[in-house]
């Protein structure tokens, strides 16, 4: 089976393409900078150009593909030209595929993403998704709330660099995962065929607050958290007086995520039946405490090793001196 990841450079792309790989899989990634992909191929993959603000480039890039695996996502830095890329652009994608006889595509959205389709790149994820299931294609999609990869910048980066963390004063719990899991379970679902014409949630082993995995890292790392505090309401009156701005949208899509957290019924959805499909244990999917364990292992090892060298530079310079 020839495979194209889409968005294969992405956090979630590239362990897309190293679980292909190891699969056995024949790997092709869709990219519009070679250089910046050039580390895929060392991997073993097969680099295509293709952009989908250029419409004419995305039929030729699915020649000999028998499935594609969509993890391709608009920053909200680039919210100005999301509808273009995003919309159009997978529009275009999902007809070039009907036409070219894809066998599966697979998609990721966000979690209850139909309860928040105002705001505008979820709203994005919905009408692609909607067009999915219209094309006749036969799909699979996948809904997550929250890579643990997106932790670090958010609470453990700011706790080791001492800056300060703002929280809305009301605690949601989200169920977050790993890249890694997520790829194994999509790579899997190309062989599952329970899995087909349908929609999964994601998630791991339990919901955790911010206050929960701030106090998680502080135990690991061992720093003390600077948190501060800000009501939704608050948040509302943020989001809506950085709306008069284009350039501040990105910041005003920021306050959108950050606020829905607050409305969600149960964003910690169990997913044993995912597990179930897919034949997988929870045990085999990874803990959060064993990620930030892990992450603050290396941090911690790679600042003793940089002390160390600045304090044998300092020695050896003052040798010298004397």
């Amino acid at each position: 089976m020839s495979l194209l990841i889409i968005g294969s450079t992405g956090t979630l792309g590239r362990q897309i393409v190293r679980r292909a790989l190891n699969e056995g899989f024949q790997v092709k990634c869709l990219v519009r900078n070679f250089r910046k992909a050039a580390f895929l191929k060392e991997w073993g993959a097969e680099l295509i150009y293709g952009d989908l603000s250029v419409p004419e480039t995305i039929p030729m890039s699915l020649y000999g593909i028998t499935a594609i695996i969509d993890s391709s996502t608009t920053r909200s830095h680039d919210l100005f030209n999301a509808r273009k890329i995003d919309l159009i652009g997978k529009y275009i994608l999902l007809e070039s595929a009907k036409k070219a006889k894809i066998k599966h595509y697979i998609f990721f959205s966000i979690l209850d993403a139909n309860k928040y389709s105002s705001i505008p790149l979820i709203n994005l994820k919905l009408l692609i998704f909607n067009r999915l299931v219209k094309s006749n294609l036969c799909y699979t999609v996948f809904n997550i709330s929250g890579f643990f990869q997106g932790l670090i910048t958010q609470y453990a980066i700011p706790i080791l660099d001492k800056k300060t963390i703002w929280l809305t004063e009301e605690s949601q719990s989200i169920s977050y995962i790993g890249t890694q899991d997520i790829a194994k379970i999509a790579v899997k679902s190309l062989s599952i065929t329970k899995s087909k014409n349908k929609s999964f949630p994601l998630g791991g082993h339990r919901g955790w607050s911010s206050l929960e995995v701030i106090n998680l890292c502080e135990q690991i790392c061992g720093k003390k958290a600077k948190i501060s505090k800000i009501s939704i309401n608050m948040l509302t009156l943020l989001k809506n007086f950085t709306n008069l701005f284009q350039w501040s949208w990105d910041i005003s899509e920021r306050l959108s995520f950050i606020s829905i957290l607050s409305e969600m019924d149960n964003y910690s959805k169990s997913f044993n039946n995912t597990l179930k499909v897919f034949n997988l244990q929870k045990d085999e999917i990874e803990l959060l405490e064993m990620y930030l364990q892990e992450y603050f292992q290396k941090i911690m090892s790679k600042l003793k090793q940089l002390n160390y060298k600045v304090l044998n530079d300092e020695k050896n310079n003052n040798e010298l001196k004397f």
